[in-house]
């Protein structure tokens, strides 16, 4: 049976437990140009030292076009790799292991570009920047650009990528008739929507061969009205396993989708049977799909992430939310402070992150200023 502090193998990489911190933009990246600052350094350091054993950062952009938010982290050109490689060294001096998350916003930018409106799979507005549709070019341009950003991260020490397909970002976007209109090769059917994120996956993996992890976050579902299906997920999956993907972390909603499922739902406190938002989704994939399962959304207690491991609905249990209040949490559990994760998923922690502040909890701050922390 596994056990949630098993050692394990993940292609090549050997993780000491099976927590994740599962990926978002922490917001604390130098303002200016992306490269990685100390506090971001210090974020990840904090993480490790917490036993995680695999550390998502994200989300990086891969080019200038693809940033969404102030302060995001960027792998667009080689100027940025002493920092990841800086960050990759602060990470495994403390016994984790170092997965970047490469990401295109596609549509859902909010932050001003040089062409002066975004690009994504289809002319839309979303946010205050309109957006337009790609051109063939564009496509084949934007996978070469996450190929190369794979290679950078490859070169700074980092122990693989992880490929951001979920949340209405673009690669997400391409999946989603929400989001796709296109009537070429690259809309319509779920083989043609699912082109463009197959072949970025295809240009990473020959970019940084065959031996070095490539993961990929999908969404079980959109939670919109025409948005990608659950029904979907299985075959899409499917396609990316022949393609060569080596683990798959299964999220779900989008920035647009009803509060009840926004990509990270502001539900407070839960019973524990509905900690897991995506078991029916992750008990699909667990019939049809062999590549290893990170499972994120709503694990707040020891015993549901032990659940999960123990009866075989995920490989891992990955968390964001809770180990953005409480880095150590890991390590607590570890020791026997089986308490419950503090958090309570009021979302407060992205109001700094979208004003280029940087993330941390500002509910714990708030009890901190009152003293009752």
């Amino acid at each position: 049976m596994a056990e949630l502090f098993d050692r394990t193998v993940l292609k090549g990489m050997e993780l000491r437990n099976r927590f994740v911190r599962s990926a978002t933009n922490e917001g604390a990246a130098n303002p200016d140009d992306g490269t990685v600052t100390d506090r971001l350094v210090h974020l990840q350091e904090e993480l490790a030292l917490g036993e995680v054993a695999l550390i998502i950062p994200g989300m990086v952009y891969v080019n200038t076009q693809g940033k969404s938010r102030p302060g995001q982290t960027g792998i667009h050109s080689d100027a940025m790799i002493p920092g990841l490689e800086r960050m990759a060294g602060a990470v495994h001096r403390h016994g984790a292991r170092v997965v970047l998350q490469l990401a295109h916003a596609g549509a859902n930018a909010h932050v001003p570009t040089e062409t002066g409106h975004a690009l994504g799979p289809s002319d839309v507005k979303l946010t205050d920047i309109r957006c337009r549709a790609m051109t063939r070019n564009e496509i084949a341009q934007t996978v070469a650009d996450f190929a190369a950003a794979a290679v950078r991260a490859k070169e700074a020490g980092c122990d693989g990528v992880q490929l951001h397909g979920a949340h209405s970002y673009l690669l997400s976007q391409f999946v989603s008739p929400f989001f796709n209109k296109r009537t070429d090769e690259y809309g319509g059917s779920l083989e043609n929507r699912a082109r463009m994120p197959r072949e970025v996956l295809r240009a990473v993996r020959a970019a940084v061969g065959p031996d070095f992890p490539v993961l990929m976050k999908i969404n079980s579902e959109d939670y919109l009205e025409g948005g990608f299906p659950l029904d979907e997920m299985v075959p899409y999956c499917l396609m990316l396993e022949e393609d060569g993907v080596d683990a798959i972390e299964i999220s779900g909603g989008t920035h647009f989708s009803d509060a009840r499922f926004f990509c990270s739902r502001p539900v407070g406190t839960v019973p524990k049977e509905q900690e897991i938002y995506f078991k029916e989704a992750a008990e699909l994939y667990k019939r049809s799909i062999t590549v290893p399962l990170l499972l994120v959304g709503g694990v707040r207690s020891l015993r549901v992430a032990q659940d999960v491991v123990r009866s075989g609905l995920a490989d891992y249990v990955s968390l964001c939310r809770p180990l953005i209040r409480e880095p150590d949490l890991i390590k607590r559990w570890r020791e026997g402070d089986i308490r419950d994760a503090t958090c309570i998923s009021c979302n407060l922690c992205f109001g700094p992150v979208r004003a280029g502040a940087g993330l941390y909890c500002v509910a714990l701050e708030r009890q901190k200023g009152k003293g009752t922390a």
